[in-house]
């Protein structure tokens, strides 16, 4: 086989995608290990290298005795062809082996246009895409991720799905099968009773699937090496996480409530895996990663002790994922000192009662102070982000995104006038998509039509070369829409648009809208009955059997505080009750802990 890919790697695009041999990449021998696991990432390898979850699983099992974890990622358009065409199976870049030798291929489910790659992977190895064709012989398909909340789109092609972290799951996992003496049918038995893991075909009616989580992040194992890739990756640089889970509350946002409680890590113990990963790595650049990383309890003291560290050896940190309400001169300083660039926040909304309707819960004024402490430390570049088609949302709150981005541009000139370069300020739209386990589930989607009527307003409001426009097609976030609320008839619709060709969805040069569309007719289903139609707060869900800790009275409850556009405190602040209390302690938790 490697004389066969030789070959085949002289005729695509990215050979660094598929031949392995990166730097700290693990590689073990075949005959000392009990079990053999395929960590797949369904999509091209320079977006998967640069997951976080992969590199942290990957070296946890790894680590482990008679354990041996490989990487997959989806092949592009060039190499499927060449693996079509030479018969060679999709293998893991460690060994060079079919996946389908392995005992385990497990899948990250990160985004829900990525659900035809896990099919077209299976496929390529030469395993039956439908779990009820896999006999003993074939491995043990597994899901984890945001996505496996609801797993029902994808119950026909998976053996179990892991609901929550995996850190301490997958382990588990791997030792009860080594238990069963790998007796396939026994496993999923015995799997099926643990009370974080899904397994379709033996679920019993009434039985709740609990989320399982890691409380204490320091206790967490972190990588000491991240394999560097030789190709250059989105995100090709030192990924720290410093926290888990978001305080803040977003209607919206489903990270923000299925991660919660907000877990954190100690600047020390950040300290010791930042020291360790470059000298493993020779990364010259350091991301703080967190869903909202200026709620870190410790970041002024972190920023002191990385700055510190980072300064002479020439390195850079990055901290994405800002909020507008408690940035700081203080902040900006700290991280001019080592890197000078635009800033990036996320408002959501163009007006306040939108922004309060969703529990953004950031005011103008905020705003506005954030552009002055950027502008006047001398930034001259804001990145914006705003969703369209939230629940309320009216034609005046579109025009006020125009209206917001136009008054920034009038204010960098206010405080510099002709002084220096221009402002550029960035606007970038997504469409908003409801999603299980938010206040917003049971809202519509907008359609189609609607979603390019606001686009097109938006656009023609914006006035001056200062805002630059970007959006995302809604013919993807609609596809998103059916998938995050799907139940398992959608298994038979992908199965379909993934055999008329379906695959890298989430890339606009090959998404095939009208595919799905036809394939979606053939099935006797529409768009409007999964992504457009408001479900009903009494109508059983098809997620209602994974419990993530939030409850659904809470959720309702929020639910109708965005209909009267009325804010929701923080956790920080004040307990809401989402039910999440039973891990975080509500009102009487240790505030230091959060």
């Amino acid at each position: 086989m490697k004389k066969e890919l030789e070959k085949i790697l002289q005729r695509v695009q990215n050979p660094a995608w598929y031949c392995g041999g990166e730097y700290n990449s693990v590689v073990k021998d075949p005959s000392s290990v009990q079990v053999r696991f395929s960590f797949c990432f369904p999509d091209l390898y320079d977006i998967g290298m640069s997951h976080l979850g992969i590199k942290i699983l990957y070296h946890i099992l790894n680590q482990m005795d008679g354990i041996w974890c490989e990487r997959v990622f989806a092949p592009a358009p060039d190499m499927e062809e060449q693996l079509r065409r030479h018969r060679m199976p999709l293998y893991g870049l460690e060994s060079g082996e079919s996946i389908r030798t392995a005992d385990f291929v497990g899948f990250t489910l990160q985004y829900e246009l990525c659900y035809t790659n896990i099919l077209n992977m299976l496929d390529l190895a030469g395993i039956p895409v439908l779990a009820a064709e896999r006999d003993e012989t074939m491995p043990i398909v597994i899901g984890g991720g945001p996505c496996a909340v609801n797993p029902e789109p994808l119950a026909d092609f998976f053996d179990l799905f892991n609901i929550g972290d995996g850190e301490y799951m997958l382990p588990e996992l791997v030792r009860l099968y080594e238990d069963t003496g790998k007796n396939k049918k026994e496993f999923l038995q015995r799997a099926a009773e643990m009370e974080s893991i899904y397994v379709p075909s033996l679920h019993k009616p009434g039985q709740k699937i609990r989320r399982r989580i890691i409380q204490n992040l320091d206790e967490m194992p972190s990588p000491d090496k991240f394999v560097v890739p030789n190709a250059k990756t989105v995100h090709d640089r030192i990924m720290l996480e410093i926290m888990r889970g978001c305080i803040r509350g977003c209607r919206f946002c489903q990270a923000g409530m299925i991660y919660r409680p907000l877990r954190q890590k100690t600047p020390q113990r950040l300290m010791e895996d930042v020291k360790k990963l470059c000298a493993s790595t020779g990364y010259d650049e350091i991301s703080l990663t967190s869903l909202s990383s200026s709620d870190y309890c410790h970041l002024e003291p972190l920023t002191d002790l990385l700055t510190e560290y980072c300064t002479p050896k020439g390195i850079d940190i990055a901290l994405p994922s800002l909020r507008i309400d408690n940035f700081s001169k203080e902040l900006l300083d700290k991280l001019q000192a080592v890197r000078s660039s635009g800033l990036t926040f996320a408002p959501e909304a163009g007006t306040q009662r939108l922004r309060d309707a969703i529990n953004k819960n950031i005011t103008e004024d905020e705003i506005f102070n954030t552009c002055s402490i950027a502008f006047e430390g001398g930034c001259t570049a804001v990145k914006l982000y705003f969703m369209i088609g939230l629940p309320t949302e009216t034609d005046e709150d579109i025009l006020g995104i125009a209206d917001l981005a136009q008054r920034i541009v009038d204010y960098y000139y206010q405080i510099k006038p002709k002084k220096g370069r221009g402002v550029t300020v960035t606007v970038s739209l997504s469409t908003f998509v409801p999603k299980p386990f938010t206040p917003f589930q049971w809202e519509p989607q907008i359609p189609m039509e609607e979603i390019h009527r606001r686009q097109r307003l938006l656009r023609e409001h914006i006035t001056t070369r200062k805002v630059v426009l970007h959006w995302h097609e809604g013919k993807t976030s609609v596809l998103e829409g059916v998938f995050s609320r799907g139940n398992r008839q959608l298994g038979q619709l992908l199965k379909t648009a993934w055999e008329k060709g379906c695959k890298l969805d989430a890339w606009d040069e090959h998404f095939r809208y009208d595919t799905w569309m036809e394939a979606m007719k053939e099935c006797g289903l529409t768009v409007e009955e999964y992504a457009g139609r408001r479900f009903s707060p009494d109508e059983e869900l098809p997620w209602d059997m994974i419990d993530v800790g939030i409850s659904k009275n809470f959720l309702l409850r929020e639910a109708e505080l965005a209909r009267q556009s009325k804010t929701s405190p923080n956790c920080r602040e004040k307990c809401s009750g989402c039910g999440i209390t039973k891990i975080c302690g509500g009102d009487e938790c240790d505030k230091a802990a959060f």
